[in-house]
């Protein structure tokens, strides 16, 4: 449907891991960082992990993010892809004309502004390849200092807001002090409630992706609506 098609506009976020209450918390960030006019709603991915920490079930859940895509493809204006590696982002791209973005994506956009020198702190070492691969597909290799990652096993700091909270202030700091950042991206849908509260902790921006997500969608959906 349309923007005017006599309903407020919807933006469908796609959450590629399989816990729900990630999806609930992610949902909420991102009402609260979107506009009156635009209602924010969930899918979860089924057959995913609880939270993909692998490149092999990064890759395995794109499918399933894109099958997601299309059952909700006429009850929607845009779609967030909430997971930092993006996975079936580019499928729905190709396949389909509504607006989609990731949160990775727009993360790293949002980061480089005027310029900046960016990097990343997150939880899953794992993953290191996948993120590196990000900034040369968006033309951004020239502002990439590097990832940091939090001491500790991703599940457990997930269990433990404020241990999580410290590790990723300590990886943080590591962005700025040891590589030259001049904004770090928190680097993760199911680290949301983490990037808010790490903000206010550093001089430099801290970068939240799922705002980062919906203000990018917003425009997108704005400007073709204007289109």
């Amino acid at each position: 449907m349309a923007p005017n098609s006599g309903r407020r506009t919807r933006i469908l976020l796609i959450n590629p891991n399989s816990l729900e209450a990630t999806t609930a918390m992610m949902v909420a960030i991102a009402k609260s960082a979107a506009i009156d006019a635009f209602d924010i709603v969930g899918a979860t991915a089924a057959r995913s992990p609880l939270m993909i920490v692998t490149p092999d079930a990064l890759d395995a859940a794109a499918a399933e993010v894109e099958e997601i895509a299309r059952a909700h493809r006429s009850s929607c204006d845009g779609i967030i892809v909430a997971a930092f590696g993006d996975p079936g982002l580019a499928g729905i791209k190709a396949g389909m004309e509504l607006p989609a973005v990731g949160i990775g994506e727009s993360a790293m956009f949002a980061a480089a502004e005027n310029g900046r020198r960016f990097g990343v702190a997150t939880t899953t070492p794992l993953l290191k390849s996948k993120i590196d691969a990000l900034p040369d597909v968006l033309g951004l290799r020239s502002r990439y200092t590097g990832t940091r990652f939090a001491e500790g096993e991703p599940q457990d700091l997930m269990r433990d807001p404020a241990q999580l909270s410290a590790a990723l202030a300590g990886a943080v700091e590591a962005c700025i002090a040891q590589d030259g950042a001049e904004a770090v991206i928190i680097g993760g849908g199911p680290l949301g409630e983490a990037a808010r509260a790490l903000q206010p902790m550093f001089a430099v921006p801290v970068i939240a992706p799922i705002p980062s997500a919906v203000a990018r969608i917003i425009r997108l959906i704005t400007a073709r609506t204007a289109n």
